[in-house]
């Protein structure tokens, strides 16, 4: 397998020698299945597991290998293309959500990606606000946005639909496609150069791994209809995978996300409120709230109909979304010190002590 048509180029083939580790060769991870991923190389496709130092030094879940990631691969025996993992090479951007659970974590669903394809049916689950939280996310992951309208056959008016979500998204591409009708196609073939990274995200039923077959000439990934009663759909991909594609770049289809957490450490909220944070700038009071206070240029935009208050409404909402977020984090965080730092003074004890029996042995 050729490397360059999975995405590897100069730049990465100095970030593989900077690692500094012996008798490696690079691989990218193209499919995650838990402990174990699957990897392409030089030698073909094969099986991996990272070995027990790298998943040490690692420490955090979100800084173990994720689809799209470029590693440091030592192979098994002279002919095998399986595996273990000794080394991670830095990522060019990281598509994250917070993962289920209570506490709060990151979970990194695509690494090295150049474009964040933002997938939304024009059904009956179109949602403009969901669709700034996809923004969010992809703003904060360091890839380049494109909101892909799908199934424009089930819609009437799909111009309607896009001018909507343009405005919502300023700047960034709205595509609106069906790949029933072959609609759109050559505004995402223009996209698909050789050496590009593109994720697919979205609810499922979205149309993704349509998208995916669709792009690809054929069917690599399977789909299946979604619920006709509210234009939801079922989970069919149930793990993220790279395929390279004719066109020459490589794509990575994700499963359908039921709601999306959010995880922005990157100022990817401020990014996608764009309009409503220059708004804010104007207002008299540096720390004004939008609430009473006078002089304040967000309320003045509502009430001309300059600013949608749905919208607005979404701003205030993920906002106090990620700073709870982020206070959850940073007692984790500092949980995590205490423990260290307690878990370090044990051991020091536990050294000193046996310091003293050997003084005391020598000593008798």
């Amino acid at each position: 397998m050729n490397l360059q048509e999975l995405g590897w180029n100069a730049e990465r083939e100095n970030a593989f020698r900077v690692l500094g580790i012996e008798q490696v060769w690079p691989g990218r991870i193209i499919a995650d299945h838990g402990h174990k991923y699957r990897i392409a190389s030089e030698r073909g496709e094969g099986w991996a597991e990272m070995s027990g130092r790298l998943q040490y030094e690692l420490g955090e879940r979100s800084e173990f290998p994720a689809v799209g990631d470029w590693v440091a691969l030592r192979f098994l025996s002279e002919s095998d293309g399986d595996a273990v993992i000794h080394g991670l090479l830095p990522r060019s951007s990281r598509i994250s959500r917070r993962a289920a659970g209570s506490v709060p974590m990151e979970q990194v669903v695509a690494a090295n990606v150049d474009l964040l394809f933002l997938v939304a049916a024009l059904n009956m689950d179109f949602n403009l606000r969901r669709l700034e939280r996809y923004l969010i996310m992809a703003w904060n992951s360091g890839a380049s946005p494109v909101i892909v309208l799908s199934k424009a056959d089930l819609c009437d008016d799909p111009e309607r639909y896009v001018a909507e979500t343009e405005s919502i998204a300023p700047g960034v591409p709205v595509i609106a496609v069906s790949a029933l009708e072959d609609l759109g196609r050559e505004q995402v073939d223009v996209l698909l150069k050789p050496g590009v990274t593109v994720a697919l995200t979205g609810s499922s039923g979205a149309g993704k791994s349509t998208i995916l077959n669709w792009m690809a000439g054929e069917e690599v990934q399977k789909t299946q209809a979604i619920r006709e009663d509210d234009s939801r759909g079922r989970h069919t991909t149930t793990h993220r995978e790279l395929f390279v594609l004719p066109q020459g770049a490589v794509m990575i289809d994700t499963p359908g996300m039921r709601e999306l957490q959010l995880w922005d450490d990157e100022g990817g909220w401020s990014e996608a409120f764009g309009d409503i944070e220059e708004l804010a700038k104007q207002c008299r009071f540096g720390d004004c709230r939008h609430q009473r206070e006078a002089g304040c240029a967000v309320r003045e935009a509502l009430q001309s109909g300059q600013l949608e208050r749905k919208r607005f409404e979404n701003y205030l909402k993920t906002q106090r979304e990620l700073k709870f977020q982020a206070e959850k984090e940073q007692s984790r965080q500092r949980s995590v010190r205490a423990a260290t730092s307690s878990k370090a003074g044990r051991q020091e004890t536990r050294g000193k002590g046996k310091q003293r029996r050997r003084y005391a042995s020598d000593w008798e």
